[in-house]
């Protein structure tokens, strides 16, 4: 696993996320929990998230994975995959 660039993409999704949601502070979302009820946003705001991370990283997020992007957690590690920084090689 490379933490480095799991760092990069956790840095990423936060100021993302702060360009959706500028009042949040990011140090208090909780990584574990659903983004839309920590920060309370909308569908229409969420949806914007997700297109914000596909522009800043260049990451196709195809409609069906959009449920995975929900956690702090799940961001990063969507995205790691999804960028080839952690493929599991032995």
């Amino acid at each position: 696993m490379n933490s480095a660039n799991e760092t990069v993409l956790k840095e990423t999704v936060l100021r993302v996320l702060s360009g959706i949601a500028p009042e949040v502070d990011s140090t208090s979302i909780d990584p574990a929990k659903d983004l839309r009820d920590q920060i309370d946003i909308d569908s229409v705001d969420f949806l914007n998230f997700v297109i914000g991370l596909h522009k800043e990283l260049g990451i196709e997020i195809p409609d069906a994975d959009v449920a995975k992007l929900t956690t702090l957690n799940g961001c990063v590690s969507y995205l790691t995959a999804r960028s080839g920084g952690s493929r599991g090689e032995a």
